[in-house]
């Protein structure tokens, strides 16, 4: 499991990065390194999309390491009066 937990969240920063870049300079970096599908259609290689759904994957998955987190953290300061 912590080797899943490991490559999806990889997968999750190469994504942030990759739409930073998007964002920043309007530049895909993946569809950069794995190219862009038929020209005419303006669509990614297969390729670039395997990598886009994996990392979709990876962010759905990462919900539960995350929720998890959230309500042990929720737990913990639940308890605490201010």
């Amino acid at each position: 499991m912590r080797i899943i937990n490991a490559l999806t969240l990889l997968l999750v920063i190469i994504g942030g990065l990759n739409w930073g870049l998007v964002g920043l300079f309007d530049f895909d970096l993946v569809t950069a390194l794995l190219g862009n599908g038929a020209e005419e259609t303006a669509t990614s290689s297969a390729a670039a999309r395997i990598v886009y759904i994996l990392v979709a994957i990876s962010a759905v998955y990462q919900i539960v390491p995350l929720s998890r987190l959230l309500s042990s953290r929720g737990a913990t300061y639940g308890t605490t009066t201010y």
